[in-house]
């Protein structure tokens, strides 16, 4: 983590993300130093303070050690805002996009990602943000459509479905009131760990993965019912 420090008290603190994975490491433009570079130069352009975090050799499957600790700081309100050099970087889909756009709007903190254009802090940065949400709300219900198709599939065949057993109703019933009620599969997953749940692994850390196989694997019975 590394910080720029402005000369004006009054300015923003962004927080700045970059991540890059083994792979990527050598390829051209993706490495560390180049979205660095650009988080900086936009720092500077806006008049920000900028604290910058982490993630090397970390692959984008999960919420990595240094994008973990940044939401938890914006979530505490200790800066204004997250940029990013890519989307990618933060999500895996359009749909995970989105819940990280919710996410800053629920706790009041901006979004700036410069591959997209998505801005927080401007009416064009909002309303792109908005017609992104629009897709992912397509998205929903194409996987909705498939999950039905499948589930009856499945019926059909004879195959019961059902939830994990690896859980319990109490831990299944809070996943999908939470997951209803808006919140990300990371969100969740941090507030079962808060009230300590112990994961299907008896472990007491919850990987948005699991969470998201749980909430799917019981909307899958729901729709076989």
């Amino acid at each position: 983590m590394s910080r720029i420090q402005s000369p004006s008290a009054e300015r923003k603190l962004m927080l700045g993300y970059v991540r890059v994975s083994t792979d990527e490491q050598a390829r051209s433009g993706l490495g560390l130093e180049a979205q660095e570079a650009a988080l900086k130069a936009e720092a500077e352009r806006r008049g920000w303070d900028l604290v910058i975090f982490r993630d090397e050799g970390a692959s984008g499957k999960q919420v990595n050690p240094g994008l973990r600790k940044a939401l938890g700081e914006l979530a505490a309100g200790l800066a204004d805002g997250l940029i990013v050099a890519r989307m990618d970087r933060i999500s895996r889909s359009l749909l995970h996009a989105v819940e990280i756009l919710d996410l800053a709007k629920n706790q009041g903190w901006a979004l700036v990602v410069l591959d997209l254009g998505v801005d927080l802090t401007t009416p064009a940065g909002r309303a792109l943000a908005g017609t992104m949400a629009v897709f992912a709300e397509f998205e929903r219900e194409l996987i909705r459509e498939r999950t039905r198709a499948a589930a009856s599939a499945a019926k059909a065949r004879g195959k019961k479905l059902g939830r994990p057993r690896q859980v319990t109703q109490e831990v299944a019933r809070r996943i999908v009131e939470l997951r209803d009620a808006g919140k990300s599969y990371d969100a969740i997953a941090r507030e079962l760990e808060g009230a300590g749940e112990l994961s299907p692994t008896g472990r007491p850390t919850w990987q948005s993965s699991t969470v998201r196989r749980i909430y799917n694997s019981i909307e899958l019975a729901k729709a076989a019912a």
